[in-house]
């Protein structure tokens, strides 16, 4: 079955000009307030970023639970994955503005701490050191690149040859690569994000954004495969398809939930200063608006919505539902991120130019990476099971 996705100059051009606007709105930043556009580069890339890191984990399950089902439209994380590279040298870029972000490296920030906190950095920083940090950074970087082009390289081999031998090493190299993830992506969680408080701790935290990673990951491929099959592609999908996509979203959605809450109340009901500040800064001294959006987005809203079958099954509901969840995946970040950094709430243009620009980025990286291949895997195993799926 032969299935093309052609990168339209409309689409390109659209990706250029969003390109384009971020360019704008991060300049204006730099020129104004250089702590909040480093910041605001750190939200943005860590953003898309997880959302590459998302996807490639939902591929990796798929091919270890050889689940046929989403085999038809495996080019989609599979594109979104292609993302990490870029985000990784974005990243990169980010280490020359560390000392407006983390303030366990800049010395004068350390006047902000008294005592009992001056003692606590300390005592991390064996582990909070400029080197170490960055070595651990690399490190990460390197084990999501590598993986993802040695996955992408046996997927392609894959349609070319055809046979079960690509099958089997693609799901063993997927459990090599989920093992690697679970270590890498929870020590970038708490390096990249929890240090920006760095008298702050919780065993909660990583856990929880690895699950929002695969969270809003699955609602990216799920927006993606619904504009592809809306203008003419993947035209095998059907309610079957849609309806097991929701369960993706409505299992998440009460993990996360549980995740948040299971952080939120036990730190307020221990009442540990140097534990419930994290909160305080955020819920009562940044933003309760903002506070009570991120748990209404990110599980109210999809957990009320995907408990009718008949809305889990109606692909437009979906779309809906996976917008909603990539503004409260926004909204997550933001809160965990800049209460720690600037201390401001601020939305305007810089936030929003930015966010456009790595939108952009991100739309002609997967659209360029559905162009190079078929962009349904006619010599996929499990193809078959796809092509004619149908819960009863």
């Amino acid at each position: 079955m032969e299935e093309k996705f052609t990168f339209s100059s409309k689409l390109k051009y659209f990706s250029f000009a969003l390109m384009a606007i971020g360019a704008i709105a991060m300049a204006i930043a730099f020129m104004g307030d250089p702590q909040r556009a480093w910041a605001d580069l750190l939200v943005n890339n860590f953003y898309f970023l997880s959302l590459a890191i998302g996807a490639s984990f939902f591929l990796a399950i798929q091919y270890i639970a050889q689940a046929g089902w989403s085999s038809g439209f495996k080019r989609i994380p599979e594109a979104m994955s292609l993302y990490i590279p870029v985000g990784a040298i974005v990243m990169i870029i980010i280490i020359l503005g560390l000392k407006h972000i983390y303030p366990w490296i800049n010395p004068e920030e350390h006047a902000k701490f008294d005592e009992h906190d001056l003692h606590l950095i300390h005592h991390k920083a064996p582990w909070l050191n400029l080197p170490f940090f960055i070595g651990r950074m690399i490190v990460y970087l390197a084990v999501w690149t590598g993986m993802t082009f040695f996955l992408r390289k046996l997927s392609l081999k894959e349609d070319m040859e055809g046979g079960i031998e690509y099958f089997k090493k693609i799901e063993f190299y997927s459990k090599v690569y989920i093992f690697l993830l679970a270590f890498t992506f929870i020590g970038a969680s708490v390096d990249w994000i929890m240090s920006i408080d760095p008298t702050w701790f919780s065993t909660l935290f990583a856990i929880k954004n690895f699950v929002l990673s695969f969270y809003h990951g699955a609602a990216m491929i799920i927006l993606i495969a619904y504009f592809l099959n809306k203008n003419g592609h993947l035209a095998f999908m059907n309610k079957s398809h849609w309806h097991d996509f929701s369960k993706y979203q409505f299992f998440l959605a009460i993990m996360f939930g549980y995740m948040w809450y299971s952080q939120y109340f036990l730190i307020w009901y221990a009442n540990i200063p140097e534990e419930t500040s994290y909160y305080i800064q955020r819920r009562e001294d940044f933003s309760q608006t903002l506070f009570v959006f991120n748990i209404v987005l990110n599980f109210v809203v999809p957990f009320v919505v995907l408990i009718p079958n008949f809305m889990a099954r109606n692909k437009h509901v979906l779309a809906v539902i996976a917008v909603v969840l990539l503004i409260g995946h926004y909204t997550d970040l933001y809160e965990q991120i800049m209460p720690g950094v600037t201390g401001k709430l601020q939305i305007g243009f810089v936030e929003i130019g930015s966010w456009l620009g790595f939108l952009g980025l991100f739309i002609f990286v997967v659209a360029t990476t559905l162009s190079k291949a078929n962009l349904i895997p006619k010599k996929h195993p499990l193809l078959d099971e796809s092509l004619h799926h149908h819960l009863h």
